[in-house]
């Protein structure tokens, strides 16, 4: 695939991925169980998408305005280390996450799907929205993954921060050759 060479700057100097959670890793569809359980569905292509970028020095983080006990069990699995619930205020929760890991906001991509998400994403240096955002979402990102939310959305951008890394070759070739 290939990406406009602005964009392409932009994801080269990306340190930390920053991602929503409802709409972003979810189709934003929250399901109740009869006890009031709450339950989240994740695709598992994100999730691999994660890890990879993990495993090339990227760090990820989630930010999301709900608190959900499913995703800090996702995290957990993942090895997110870095978890902010139940911040409505995302630019916020993100300057002091850049604060203690001594990131500048232009080394953050911050993915977000509606109006909380915003002034996060016009603030990174490199602001994502997914394909089912609104509008008035969507115009502000420097990029939108085809695919949408919870449907493999943040692979898509793992997999475009890898590439425009010039790390993408050496992700695929454990699994070209049996050992991934």
């Amino acid at each position: 695939m290939t990406y406009p060479d602005d964009w392409r700057d932009k994801a080269g100097r990306i340190r930390l991925l920053a991602l929503d959670v409802d709409g972003v890793l979810t189709d934003g569809t929250l399901h109740f169980q009869s006890d009031g359980q709450e339950t989240k569905s994740f695709n598992i292509l994100d999730g691999l998408g994660i890890k990879l970028l993990q495993q090339n020095g990227i760090a990820v983080a989630l930010i999301t305005g709900r608190e959900s006990p499913m995703v800090s069990r996702r995290a957990e699995a993942l090895g997110i280390a870095h978890v902010a619930q139940g911040r409505e205020d995302k630019l916020a929760a993100l300057s002091a996450l850049c604060e203690q890991l001594d990131l500048p906001l232009d080394a953050v991509a911050y993915c977000g799907d509606d109006l909380p998400d915003l002034a996060a994403i016009r603030a990174a240096g490199l602001g994502l929205s997914v394909n089912n955002a609104p509008d008035y979402i969507r115009a502000h990102a420097d990029w939108i993954p085809a695919r949408s939310g919870g449907q493999g959305a943040v692979r898509e951008i793992c997999d475009a921060l890898l590439t425009c890394q010039g790390r993408w070759d050496a992700c695929l070739a454990p699994y070209l050759d049996g050992q991934g």
